[in-house]
């Protein structure tokens, strides 16, 4: 017969995934298993755990929900937009143009000004003369600024929707007209007119450009250009400029006031002024027009896309909550009929979080209610029948006994030797109707559990040979033979010695008042492990399993014909369970073969 196969190891323990670091990996990949089940574990056993758990994958989908709704209702709602920001970008930058053309070449090129309002205001300071940055870059001829008559680029990384005024630093110059002031270098006398006279010629070439540039801006842009001296008296301005005098303090104030709070899409003519130098004196280049627009398109906003978003929300909140709401709505249906007393209902256990544990509970709560509604009929049955039987059991004697002292009293005996007997018969009778009363004040004190224990060190094996010695004259005469069966080894527990006495004097009494004579009543002695087991047999009909569990019930006869004359009180296996329930031992019966075997179980002691 082949040998089954060996189970194959999982993979990751198999090679070479044993080596480093393979298993640096594996640890990683475990430790990864081992939290995804704890938190498995614990997101199943809290349902709060659960309901943070389904609120926050509902949020998130309404909220994409919503991102993708508006992108399309915004798609739809599109409106046009106005923007002028990027108009009076190109005026400021035809501005700084024409200051570049006035100022000469060592001078700094005014810098750029973003107009956008949301950047922030910018504050224009004039440059020194003679101040350059490296934000501007300097033409190092004339030539370069050929480009004049297009659009110029915008600088500083300056984007389409600002507006703003800029400022550049002023400057002096040396010779004719708009002449720059020429370098400091040193040079021979024979080239010193031959500087002077290229400085003119670049001067005079620049103020053309600068005549020209403002000529086509008038033109074509409807560009208005005016040059101020410091008093506001305009010294230069283009055709399209009606002005000869200037508010240069009102310009200057407007033009701080559209540079921090300009629209972008107000149509409001615009000003850019800048500090220049013409003709050998401080001016101000004034730069106006009206910025042209450019249309854009902006997505609209629409409440649909919100309200739809909170209804995707509320659909999945209730699609993942509504199993759990119905278990809830089950254990309170079920609750409900438990609360009518139909103590058999079961709720389902479907979950391990609360719900789950709350079914648990209620589940438990039913069974405990139905063992304790149990146990109370049952001991108001038992409390009917004690009282049944006692009146039966109290209520034969005592009219025996008043019949026999009525004869008495009556006289009604034909000698001494009649009556004798009747005071002999009433005597007994009243001394069994005193045991029967005596043994159900020992079980109702035992029941209550109120007689309190004196428990002490014995050795069981000397109490049973004491007691079956006692026993030995009484059963030679009931025509019975004793066997006993016990071992030499001392078995001692903890008991009490005169209750103990109690429970094997009515087991011994009734195999001797039950047993058919002749016969054998055999005792017998063993250890179980931490236990002392002994056993009482003798000769008797076979019983069925409930007969042999009510044994130990109060007034429970096997032949209901017997009374308390004819076969006890029906009390003593009752006695005898509850004085060996208070040891916390075990006490039972077991019929085999034609015999019945009744069996202690007590604690050895330590």
């Amino acid at each position: 017969m082949p040998k089954p196969p060996k189970p194959r190891k999982p993979l990751l323990e198999r090679f070479p995934f044993t080596w480093f670091p393979f298993n640096l990996i594996r640890a990683g990949i475990y430790f990864l298993i081992d939290l995804v089940r704890m938190i498995r574990g614990h997101v199943e056993q809290s349902i709060r755990l659960q309901l943070m758990l389904t609120f926050g994958l509902c949020f998130g989908a309404a909220l994409l929900f919503y991102g993708i709704s508006s992108e399309l209702f915004g798609q739809v709602n599109k409106g046009t937009v106005i923007d002028y920001s990027s108009g009076v970008r190109r005026i400021d930058s035809q501005a700084r143009e024409l200051v570049h053309l006035l100022e000469p070449p060592s001078e700094r090129e005014p810098e750029a000004f973003d107009p956008r309002p949301e950047e922030g205001t910018v504050q224009a300071e004039p440059v020194p003369p003679g101040a350059a940055t490296p934000e501007t870059p300097i033409p190092a001829q004339p030539n370069n600024s050929s480009s004049l008559g297009q659009q110029p680029a915008y600088q500083n990384g300056s984007q389409p929707g600002s507006g703003s005024s800029g400022s550049a630093g002023t400057g002096q110059s040396s010779g004719n007209g708009n002449a720059p002031a020429a370098s400091s270098e040193a040079a021979g006398p024979g080239k010193a007119g031959t500087s002077a006279e290229d400085l003119k010629k670049i001067n005079e070439s620049r103020l053309r450009m600068f005549t020209n540039t403002v000529k086509r801006l008038a033109a074509n842009e409807k560009y208005k250009v005016v040059i101020t001296n410091l008093e506001g008296k305009v010294v230069f301005r283009s055709d399209n400029a009606p002005e000869t005098y200037v508010d240069v303090h009102s310009v200057i104030r407007n033009a701080m006031d559209t540079r921090s709070s300009y629209e972008r899409y107000s149509r409001t003519e615009f000003s850019s002024f800048y500090p220049v130098t013409y003709n050998n004196q401080k001016s101000y280049l004034i730069v106006s027009a009206i910025p042209e627009p450019e249309i854009s398109y902006e997505k609209g906003e629409s409440p649909v896309s919100m309200l739809s978003a909170l209804a995707v929300f509320i659909f999945l909140f209730y699609f993942f909550t509504q199993r759990k709401m119905r278990y809830v709505e089950e254990l309170a249906g079920g609750l409900r009929i438990m609360a009518t007393g139909n103590l058999e209902h079961r709720v389902m256990e479907r979950s391990r979080d609360e719900l789950g544990s709350l079914a648990r509970d209620m589940n438990q709560m039913a069974l405990d209610l139905r063992r304790k509604m149990e146990e109370e009929r049952k001991a108001e049955r038992l409390k009917n029948e004690l009282v049944t039987n006692v009146s039966h059991d109290l209520r034969t004697p005592l009219t025996l006994i008043m019949g026999y002292l009525r004869l008495l009293h009556d006289k009604s005996y034909e000698s001494k030797e009649q009556a004798a007997s009747y005071v002999s018969i009433a005597y007994n009778k009243a001394e069994k109707l005193k045991g029967l009363i005596d043994d159900l004040f020992e079980y109702t004190k035992l029941s209550n559990q109120d007689v309190p224990l004196h428990k002490r060190g014995v050795a069981i094996n000397d109490l049973l040979e004491q007691l079956l010695e006692e026993y030995v004259t009484i059963s030679e005469e009931q025509d019975l033979k004793l066997v006993r069966s016990i071992p030499q080894e001392r078995l001692t527990v903890q008991a009490d010695v005169d209750k103990m006495i109690r429970v094997f004097d009515n087991l011994l009494g009734n195999a001797i008042k039950y047993s058919p004579k002749p016969g054998v009543i055999s005792v017998g002695l063993a250890k179980d492990g931490q236990h002392a087991i002994i056993r009482i047999s003798n000769k008797a009909d076979a019983l069925t399993r409930e007969e042999l569990e009510q044994l130990f019930d109060r007034f429970y006869r096997i032949d209901p014909a017997r009374s308390s004359m004819t076969g006890g009180s029906g009390l003593g296996l009752a006695i005898a369970r509850s004085i060996v329930d208070s040891h916390d031992g075990q006490i039972w019966a077991e019929s085999a073969d034609g015999d019945i075997h009744f069996y202690v179980k007590l604690r050895l002691a330590i």
